[in-house]
């Protein structure tokens, strides 16, 4: 890939760094075990042509949207391309970047929605690459729900980092639906900095995209409360890979994760969960869950949950689940005379219902259930 045209100076010197930084690392191979299980070789191999994504801003007039320039003491502070190779590509291809202020104690009503759709371009004859970029600054005590979307039609690669810097005492309810091309390869980094005392939730949804990659990522602050919520749901050869890391960096936070993945197919599934506990954080409480439905003998389920605690005085659990639809239930169901595909749609249904429920936008959550309907269809088929 070539670099974009030139920008200003401070960012035009961020992104020489940030490729340079590209050029050492390289895409991941196998051989790294943070990539272990997601071979991205087919990206790798891929001439694709650098485009922006079509974004769309629907906001309050109370949010402001701020030039690059005002963005210059924040971006690329929090997520980091020293060690990410991803980040270190978007980072090099900065362009029109969107940053979102959110004011001291403003509360907004209504979500942010934030959507990025890589566009069609045929007559380029080949295959095209975004690399979104969102920063959100919220300010202390403020309260907002911010939800980005992605989509887009046909073979594209979406490289996307949204940074996020909550306050301290501020609120944030954030979700990130992902809706691509079957055919589309996605990547995306999700780096919130979390003040003291604030509370900060993130609901990762995936359901479209050949190769998907979600990195979410947590560092809190004295008091703060972070989730970490995802469900994903893959058919076909279809390959998703979660990776999470929550760093409680200062005593007295908390934090809670669930993740739930529904695979048929051939698909593959990948779920890494990290929870690092610093020495000096103690009073920590910190859960995490990850739980996968398999509804085919060829489907595939890697997790990994990981815990690196350095302070004594913590609460901290982790669990993970594969399985497949209870035998029993499908039969009591049955003898209702609710028939086998019927019956395993719902359950299916059922088993995603606890993480749809978890979504406080109306809107996003019957638009949600709608989609998971038509999909659980398929799956019943």
């Amino acid at each position: 890939m070539t670099q974009a045209p030139a920008a200003e100076p401070w960012m035009q010197a961020l992104r020489d760094r940030a490729f340079a930084r590209f050029s050492e690392l390289g895409f991941p191979t196998t051989h790294n075990e943070e990539w272990r299980f997601t071979n991205v070789a087919p990206i790798a191999r891929t001439a694709f042509i650098p485009v922006a994504a079509d974004t769309l801003l629907a906001c309050s007039e109370a949010v402001k949207e701020l030039g690059p320039g005002r963005a210059e003491a924040h971006l690329a502070r929090y997520a980091a391309f020293d060690e990410n190779p991803f980040v270190a590509l978007n980072t090099a291809f900065l362009g029109n970047v969107t940053v979102l202020e959110i004011p001291r104690g403003v509360v907004i009503e209504q979500p942010i929605q934030i959507t990025h759709e890589v566009p069609e371009r045929p007559d380029l004859g080949t295959k095209l690459a975004a690399h979104p970029r969102t920063l959100i600054l919220v300010g202390e005590g403020a309260q907002c729900t911010i939800v980005e979307t992605y989509k887009g039609a046909g073979t594209y690669f979406t490289n996307a980092v949204t940074e996020i810097v909550v306050g301290d005492r501020a609120v944030v309810d954030h979700y990130k639906l992902q809706q691509e091309s079957l055919s589309a390869f996605h990547i995306s980094t999700l780096q919130a900095a979390i003040g003291r005392s604030a509370t900060f939730a993130s609901h990762s949804i995936s359901l479209g995209g050949a190769l998907v990659r979600n990195d979410a990522n947590a560092t809190l602050s004295e008091g703060s409360d972070a989730t970490l919520n995802g469900l994903y749901i893959v058919n076909g050869t279809q390959h998703v890979d979660n990776h999470t890391l929550i760093d409680h960096a200062m005593p007295h936070g908390t934090s809670h994760e669930l993740y739930k993945g529904i695979l048929d197919g051939q698909a593959h599934a990948v779920f890494n969960g990290k929870i690092i506990v610093r020495k000096d954080a103690q009073k920590t409480d910190s859960k995490q869950t990850n739980k996968n439905l398999v509804l085919s003998d060829d489907a595939v389920v890697d997790t990994k949950p990981e815990l690196q605690i350095f302070a004594d005085d913590v609460r901290c659990t982790h669990g993970a689940t594969i399985g497949q639809l209870d035998a029993e239930s499908l039969f009591y169901m049955q003898s209702r005379g609710i028939g086998k595909r019927e019956a395993r749609r719902l359950l299916t249904y059922a088993f995603a219902q606890d993480v749809v429920d978890r979504i406080k936008v109306q809107s996003l959550r019957d638009s949600l259930e709608r989609i998971l309907f038509e999909k659980f269809h398929e799956l019943a088929e």
